[in-house]
């Protein structure tokens, strides 16, 4: 494990596919004792050591907390959940991808023994190829800074 988790205070597991249910006393999920659903946002908002952060480190602290959100108990996702998660949170960087081959090699590899568990590094590298294969990123390189 690369250390990331030790800046997210805590590492209850909370999904981010559905809407949170509506506060009420006779709740379901509070009856149940199942943890509610808390906003990305919401969460970046309780790491105070983001709060002077960068952009960079909000961004990152993001995918961070996205993936922590969809992963089990060990910090795993099945290469299922990998696929989807990918296709959802970072569609942008996948968007206009389906042809190239290093993608298809990507997807494929993901839906091999989808079962099987990846953690969090190889989530992060799975998403950097993506990102470096992209045309979005060509987009992003070809943006005009100003000073």
């Amino acid at each position: 494990m690369c250390g990331c988790r030790a800046s997210v205070p805590s590492t209850t597991q909370y999904p981010v596919t559905q809407p949170a249910p509506a506060p009420s006393s006779s709740s379901p999920l509070a009856a149940a004792g199942m943890p509610r659903r808390i906003p990305i946002a919401k969460q970046l908002a309780s790491i105070k050591a983001l709060g002077k952060g960068s952009d960079l480190e909000k961004a990152f602290a993001t995918t961070v907390l996205v993936y922590n959100n969809s992963a089990d108990p060990d910090g795993k996702l099945s290469k299922a959940e990998t696929k989807s998660l990918l296709q959802t949170q970072f569609w942008g960087f996948i968007q206009g991808q389906e042809n190239k081959p290093k993608y298809q090699e990507i997807i494929s590899a993901l839906d091999e023994e989808s079962e099987n568990k990846i953690d969090f590094e190889d989530f992060m590298i799975l998403l950097v190829s993506l990102a470096l294969m992209s045309d979005l990123l060509q987009d992003i390189k070809n943006v005009k800074t100003t000073k």
